[in-house]
């Protein structure tokens, strides 16, 4: 097991219960392949690794049968929280109202309950008895075969990424924002505006981003996404401004207000294709109108699989397809 590896299971050890801990313990996996972990109340501990679903079992192996799986019991759960909030719930009572507390490392564990709400918001949540953990992975250099597609000698082009569930779109904008911020040999680096909502891009601990954004990123915390667009333009003066997963009206006219300003903007949405965002009511009328001038749509069933990139038009500049050679094995095959 890498150093990288190692490092990511004694995070994600310490934080689960202790029984939990050591079944895990004898499982040889590679961490950096590993992306949830679920623990339900009475129910499977269930784990997705490369992609595919698992239970772990009472003997500390990753199985497809359900009769052999290690049942959670809510004991687990409570313990394992209180390793989540350093035995302290209150202190973390705001960012588990928002359903999710992020822990050392980046990794994001989601919380689900029964809902305490006060009219207006809500306050908490009690009787925890779902967790999800999705650990952090950042994987640099991934977004290397789209930079050319979006920053060339006039500058850097709006982008859309477009991605199903579970395809890699907020590890791409990681890795987009982290090699803008930096620049190379032929770009100047530039200031990058990150709003993180959910702790996802830079996967925030303390208040420092656990993955690397770059020297010239500045990210917003569990800022809601249509505020902290207008506050980065007001405060920070970003050349380009990020986001992930936009859908609301308040952010389709943020993002509006931010193109206005020649600010560059990059943000990612849940999509099956082009035709799929063309059809939704509000951030459709920005494709009508080319706004955005690059769409990059990642491809379902797989993790970071480019399928196509597409101009304002809707013209393809690449697409990427798997036709099988005369050995029966998948070869890539890649047109611009």
């Amino acid at each position: 097991m890498d150093k990288e590896s190692e490092t990511t299971k004694k995070e994600i050890q310490q934080i689960l219960s202790l029984k939990i801990r050591k079944c895990l313990a004898g499982i040889p996996i590679n961490y950096k392949k590993l992306q949830e972990i679920r623990l339900r109340a009475g129910m499977p501990l269930m784990m997705v690794y490369e992609g595919k679903e698992y239970f772990m079992s009472l003997k500390g192996e990753l199985t497809r049968n359900i009769q052999n799986a290690y049942i959670v019991t809510a004991a687990e759960i409570k313990e394992t929280m209180e390793y989540v909030s350093n035995y302290s719930r209150y202190a973390y009572e705001k960012e588990i109202s928002q359903g999710f507390i992020t822990v050392q490392g980046g990794h994001r564990v989601g919380v689900a309950g029964r809902i305490v709400w006060d009219g207006k918001k809500i306050k908490n949540i009690n009787y925890i008895s779902f967790l999800n953990i999705r650990l952090a992975h950042q994987i640099k250099g991934c977004a290397d075969k789209v930079m050319p597609f979006i920053r060339d000698k006039s500058g850097f082009k709006h982008t859309l990424i477009i991605s199903p569930p579970r395809c890699g779109k907020t590890t791409l904008l990681r890795d987009i924002i982290r090699m803008a911020a930096d620049g190379d040999d032929k770009h100047a680096g530039m200031t990058v505006g990150v709003v993180d909502e959910r702790s996802e891009i830079g996967a925030c601990y303390m208040g420092r981003p656990q993955n690397d954004l770059g020297c010239r990123a500045d990210v917003l915390d569990g800022c809601p996404k249509a505020d902290g667009m207008m506050m980065l333009v007001r405060s920070m003066s970003p050349d380009v401004i990020a986001v992930d997963e936009i859908g609301s009206k308040e952010d389709i006219e943020a993002m509006e207000y931010v193109m206005n300003c020649g600010i560059k903007l990059i943000a990612t949405v849940h999509g099956k294709d082009m035709d799929e965002i063309r059809n939704k009511p509000i951030l459709g009328q920005m494709v009508r109108e080319r706004m955005f001038q690059r769409y990059i749509l990642l491809q379902a069933g797989s993790t970071g699989v480019i399928q196509s990139i597409f101009d304002e038009r809707g013209s393809v500049l690449y697409t990427y397809s798997v036709t099988l050679n005369y050995q029966g094995q998948h070869t890539a095959c890649y047109a611009m």
